[in-house]
This record gives C-alpha cells, sequence and structure tokens, in this order.
C-alpha cells in the first residue's frame, strides 16, 4: 500500500522503537501490573501473566468495577504509573534517536508539517529522552499516558484527539507512525492516518497477521525519499 503525505498536515510519531531506540523491559512491567492486580483481590483467572501490560490493566479495571471497587482504581492506577516510571527511567541514558529520524523531522518540519509524539511512557521519562536525543525542539505536541485518565491513554483514540487539539487539526489530517498493534488501534478508531514500522515491537508477519492494509517501513527513515521536496 503506497504511502500518501500530501493528504496530512502533521506527522505524528509513537516513541520508543518508533522514533527513538528505547531499552525499556517490558517483561517487568506486566510483571509488575500483573502482581499489583493480585495484591487488590483481581482473581488470577481474570489476568495474563505472558500478556501485555494494557490488557492487565483493563481486565482488572473490568472487574474491579464488577465488584463495585471503583475507588480502589485511583490507588493502584497511581502506583502502577510510579513503578512504570522507575523502569522506565532505569535505562533512559541508552536511548537513542533511530538512525535518519532526527533528519525526517527536520524536513517534515520544513515543509510545513506539524509534528507530535503520542506515547504510553509517563511524561517525565518521555521529556527525558527526547530532550537527550535531540527530538523535542521539532514537536509541537507531546501526549503521554499520564496526561490524562488512563481510560484515555492509547489505544483509545481519545488520545489521538489530544493530540490533534494540541496540533490544531482534525485526527483525519494526522499521520500516525508506529510499531505495534496499539497504535494501529488508536490511529485506525481516531480516523488517522497509518504506517508501520520494523525497529519495534512488530515483524513483516505480525503486522500481516493484523489483516489490515497498511503500509510497512524497515524504518521512519524511509519516509525521507517519500517527502516531495521540489
Amino acid at each position: 500500500m503506497a504511502l500518501d503525505l500530501q493528504r496530512y498536515k502533521a506527522v505524528v510519531f509513537d516513541m520508543d522503537g518508533t522514533l527513538l531506540d528505547t531499552r525499556i523491559d517490558y517483561r517487568r512491567l506486566t510483571k509488575l501490573v500483573y502482581a499489583e492486580m493480585r495484591a487488590i483481590g483481581v482473581p488470577e483467572a481474570v489476568l495474563d501473566e505472558s500478556g501485555s501490560t494494557k490488557f492487565n490493566i483493563e481486565s482488572g479495571v473490568r472487574y474491579l468495577i464488577s465488584r463495585g471497587q471503583k475507588e480502589e482504581l485511583y490507588a493502584i492506577e497511581g502506583r502502577i504509573n510510579g513503578r512504570a516510571k522507575e523502569l522506565e527511567m532505569e535505562n533512559a541514558d541508552e536511548a537513542r534517536p533511530i538512525m535518519g529520524a532526527l533528519e525526517l523531522m527536520a524536513l517534515l518540519k520544513d515543509s510545513g508539517y506539524g509534528l507530535g509524539v503520542l506515547t504510553r511512557g509517563s511524561r517525565e521519562y518521555a521529556e527525558y529522552v527526547l530532550e537527550r536525543s535531540g527530538a523535542m525542539p521539532y514537536l509541537d505536541v507531546l501526549v503521554c499516558r499520564d496526561d490524562h485518565h488512563e481510560s484515555e491513554a492509547k489505544p483509545s483514540p481519545r488520545a489521538m484527539e489530544h493530540v490533534a487539539a494540541g496540533l490544531g487539526v482534525s485526527t483525519g489530517d494526522i499521520l500516525y507512525v508506529g510499531d505495534h498493534s496499539y497504535d494501529l488501534l488508536c490511529a485506525r478508531d481516531a480516523g488517522s492516518g497509518f504506517v508501520a514500522v520494523l525497529t519495534g515491537t512488530y515483524d513483516r508477519e505480525d503486522w500481516g497477521r493484523t489483516g489490515e492494509d497498511i503500509p510497512v517501513l524497515d524504518s521512519v527513515a524511509d519516509i525521507i525519499g517519500m517527502l516531495d521536496r521540489d
């Protein structure tokens, strides 16, 4: 599937694995969420220790709501976010931009595109690694998981709506670039365009299994050759 950049007014990137090469231990993060949910009384049968962090959060939240324990959600959300941020920051100094990412951002900016990052990383972590990598000066908007309620974090389309509001465009004017199915779901449900990259979580077979007709690029650097610089 071809990528038509000219139909968009803004390009928004996922951060980890898409714009930046980072070293987050997602396995430990999943175990952390699992342990917190179990400690608060969510049955093991409701959770999946081998599953994603998002799955365990959503499954646990549904269970607690069904039991009338909404008041406990705020406490557990705070504990998970706090400990997740600790894990994110452990290897934050090792974060590097994907090869060609900064060049692409500069070219997009010069071409008049709005630029943003939409991430499930915490704001403290995101600002730190984006500043260190040299990407922050190019950005018009940054939306992180703890900027709004957990229910509005990616893959919720509300996350993209927050990005669009910050850019002053509609969600349909945005091309989102990501490395995971959460990125695809967020873009699709918000009515945004999407392009996949292979520098993070998913390989070509994984993207093929989504059943979606989307462009799949080796990395964000491939977008450079698609820019009209006449």
